[in-house]
């Protein structure tokens, strides 16, 4: 792929690479382009096992480009509709990769950064990163990310987080559910590729069906949510990475699908 912004490292753990550092990774139309194609190309790969999502430079993501809002301020009502529609498109594609998506992120990581870093299934931040729903500073709010920050965070933080625009630490990230961990600036890598090897471990089938069950089984009611989780359960274990994966517990050998130590 001919990338401007983006570096994709193809592979059965890929890699998705932030690679505008001069403008500390600030996301415009292309970028925003890229990664949505980025993703939907990942997705249609049957040996993909895990994304894992990296910024270069010293930070991960200063949110979106300020020269692509203000001219999308500048335009129809349409035609701003169908530009800001990009932003939803990125995060819905990395949402529904069909795998899981590790972010690991540094430095600063404001507005469309941390909806980028919502819409990942791990994420890790190193503990010196600087954080910012910084929207507000700018006469705009947290809009898009909106649908992926606010099942993570909820109304509560939203009201004092979006509204003051105040800068906040990786451990407040991680204690409103924002991050899932904030580990030291020089293990943010290690760390990373640690998650992903537990997630290469595991059944690759047993993770994609896990990730899409998550959202459906959330949003059922109770009943509908047991036959759900019994139907898959069922077709899991009676398939063969199922057996397999029963079959190497009970032998005390490493499943098929594992990395040979």
């Amino acid at each position: 792929m001919a990338d401007t912004f983006l570096r994709v490292e193809p592979g059965p753990l890929s890699r998705v690479i932030l690679n505008r550092p001069q403008a500390r990774n600030a996301m415009g139309a292309p970028a925003l382009e890229e990664l949505a194609a980025a993703f939907s190309a990942l997705a249609k790969d049957p040996a993909l096992r895990a994304v894992l999502v990296t910024g270069e430079g010293k930070d991960f993501c200063a949110g979106a480009d300020i020269e692509w809002m203000r001219a999308g301020g500048r335009m129809t009502p349409a035609e701003g509709k169908k530009d800001a529609r990009r932003f939803f498109d990125m995060l819905k594609a990395v949402d529904e990769c069909p795998v899981p998506v590790i972010v690991a992120a540094q430095g600063s990581v404001f507005g469309g950064g941390l909806g980028l870093l919502a819409a990942c299934d791990v994420a890790l931040l190193a503990d010196d990163a600087k954080l910012c729903f910084s929207e507000t500073k700018l006469g705009i709010m947290p809009a898009v990310i909106s649908c992926w920050v606010l099942p993570k965070i909820g109304s509560a933080n939203a009201r004092r987080w979006y509204l003051t625009a105040e800068l906040f630490g990786a451990a407040q990230a991680v204690a409103m559910g924002l991050a899932h961990e904030a580990v030291p600036a020089a293990q943010l890598a290690s760390r990373a590729q640690a998650v992903a090897a537990s997630i290469l471990k595991n059944s690759p089938q047993a993770v994609r069906t896990a990730k899409a069950a998550i959202s459906r089984l959330a949003a059922l009611p109770l009943d509908a949510r047991a036959e759900l989780a019994v139907d898959t359960l069922v077709r899991l274990r009676s398939s063969p990475e199922g057996q397999e994966g029963l079959s190497a517990f009970l032998e005390k050998r490493t499943p098929s699908w594992a990395p040979k130590a």
